[in-house]
């Protein structure tokens, strides 16, 4: 069974940087594993729906962002650490939300608990 722990949240000013991690357990980043996954980050802002923030896929990695971070954040896996990480530069006030680390393995849907980034001055 796949559980998925993020870490990584917290207060920062706007301009500034985080970098969000997400554990992956009961799954390990194999060549042939990763030809049937998609990692994700997700995010819900208060009152607002949760959005597609950055998705990696398949064997070799293919990113995909939305367009409101894409060139300021940048999605990646770590095999050694079984981790999906997401680098976040120049935050804005509107980046502010719970982000959520998502799977989708084999058909099978997984979600984080989510973690608080807050973007404040």
């Amino acid at each position: 069974q796949v559980q998925l722990v993020e870490s990584g949240g917290g207060l920062v000013q706007p301009g500034g940087s985080l970098r969000l991690s997400c554990a992956v357990s009961g799954f390990t980043f194999t060549t042939y594993t990763l030809r049937l996954s998609t990692m994700s980050w997700y995010r819900q802002a208060p009152g607002k729906e949760r959005e597609l923030v950055a998705t990696i896929t398949g064997v070799n990695g293919v990113t995909n962002y939305s367009d409101s971070v894409k060139g300021r954040f940048t999605i990646s896996r770590d095999s050694a650490k079984n981790t999906v990480n997401l680098q976040m530069n120049s935050l804005k006030p509107e980046d502010m939300a719970m982000y959520y680390c998502y799977s989708r393995i084999s058909g099978r849907v997984t979600w984080g608990q989510g973690t608080q980034v807050t973007v404040s001055s």
